[in-house]
């Protein structure tokens, strides 16, 4: 039986599948999409599951219900363990990942007409950032999760290494590459030979001449972004009657993708309510209760994050479309607002990226290209401060949401050595288990 790739992504998953004798093939996951959001909606009017773009559109349309998003920042988190209201029943944080894996499965048995047990999933270089201890409970957590939904046979591999085998497969020459994987949570590179002649060496340890990553990524641009163009519309550094700004926690939790869900239950929207008093224009106020019993929050988020997509990619402001929370209410987004509110994001990551190419101890302390992997590293601002970092270096974008689902089942394909044992490498805590 082939093997199953699942590149489980913070805000978009996708599979691949390979034969043992054939090539990585995506499998479609939305009719021709070939990622899907990582998104779960539980409709609590008709009692039924919805994923991905059904998943967010069930919810925009105004279903009542709950939408879960981000759910891969749950892994090394505290709230993995914790229980939430869904439908009147509590149910395990860890379980929505577990329905969501569920469903990949699926749709994986349906496309190939056999349930895949053997599965290579990704997984960043940190899921949590100088903890060893959480990073590991967070991968075991992961495991489980498969375990659960039937896999029998898993093994990880590091999602920068995946998307740098997908590359390799189409070049002609031997070349060290950077690859930077931004996705929605993380930002995870590795220095890399790659070259037609070494794609087939049973042992690639010695290619992999650094890693490192950082744990920030696209929800963390959102986040920012909303702190920055949107919370302010309702109250974010306001000054009260006393002078002092507005308690701030309730506007960092809107504008966070996993945490938005807390702030409608009734303790929150208790000291939310609690707030007016520290209004000076109390309209304001009144916009955040809104949200609040509208459960507008996730609306926000994903306009925001609609905007800086938007904005980046025609490099001109976009507007954000507030109506839906007060008549003609709207917000503005700028590239030189995307400049502003993310500089400190993108210096503490293309920081990760020097240091990660020191680490390689290149001849000439540059890599020969950037290949680009990811959907946070299509942004503008992103790949300018890249170039501006590494100048004179080609960037190279490949399969933003795919390569590194593909790059998954040529990794477990080539790592096995003449003993027939999984390959670590000494630059990485864990490159491939099973």
């Amino acid at each position: 039986m082939g093997i199953l790739g699942i590149d489980f992504g913070t805000s978009n998953s996708a599979m691949a599948w390979a034969s043992p004798q054939g090539k990585a093939q995506l499998i479609p996951l939305e009719g021709d999409a070939l990622a899907m959001p990582t998104a779960v909606f539980y409709n609590a009017e008709e009692h039924s599951t919805h994923f991905g773009r059904d998943a967010i559109t069930h919810y925009l349309e105004g279903a009542e219900g709950r939408l879960m998003r981000s759910l891969k920042s749950l892994l090394g988190s505290p709230l993995l363990m914790e229980t939430t209201v869904i439908n009147n029943q509590l149910v395990n944080f860890s379980d929505i990942i577990t329905t969501y894996l569920a469903e990949l499965r699926e749709r994986a048995t349906r496309h190939l007409g056999q349930a895949p047990t053997r599965v290579v999933m990704g997984r960043p270089v940190h899921f949590v950032d100088d903890d060893a201890a959480r990073d590991a409970q967070a991968e075991d957590a992961l495991r489980q999760a498969a375990e659960r939904v039937g896999f029998t046979d898993i093994a990880f591999q590091l999602e920068p290494i995946a998307a740098a085998l997908d590359y390799e497969q189409r070049l002609t020459r031997e070349t060290t590459v950077l690859v930077a994987d931004i996705g929605g949570g993380t930002s995870d590179f590795t220095v890399v030979r790659l070259g037609p002649e070494r794609m087939h060496q049973p042992n690639r340890a010695d290619d992999v001449l650094a890693t490192a990553g950082v744990h920030i990524g696209g929800t963390d641009f959102d986040q920012k972004l909303s702190l920055g163009q949107l919370m302010p519309l309702l109250g974010y550094g306001h000054l009260g009657p006393d002078h002092r700004e507005v308690p701030n926690r309730v506007f960092f939790d809107l504008a966070t993708w996993h945490l938005i869900n807390w702030q409608y239950q009734p303790k929150a929207m208790a000291q939310a309510k609690a707030l007016q008093v520290n209004y000076s224009d109390v309209r304001l106020h009144d916009r955040l209760m809104r949200v609040l019993t509208e459960r507008y929050g996730h609306h926000m988020a994903h306009d925001v994050e609609q905007a800086k997509i938007r904005c980046s990619q025609t490099n001109a402001e976009s507007r954000i479309d507030l109506s839906y929370v007060e008549s003609g209410l709207a917000a503005s987004l700028s590239p030189a607002d995307l400049h502003t509110h993310l500089a400190q994001l993108l210096a503490n990551t293309v920081a990760c990226a020097r240091e990660c190419v020191q680490r390689a101890e290149l001849p000439n302390g540059k890599p020969d290209a950037i290949y680009l992997t990811g959907g946070s590293s299509a942004l503008r601002t992103f790949q300018q401060a890249l170039q501006t970092e590494f100048a004179g270096v080609t960037l190279v974008e490949g399969d933003l949401f795919g390569g590194v689902a593909s790059g998954l089942v040529v990794g477990l394909q080539c790592s096995a050595d003449s003993s027939g044992q999984r390959l670590t490498t000494p630059l990485q805590e864990k490159l491939i288990e099973s």
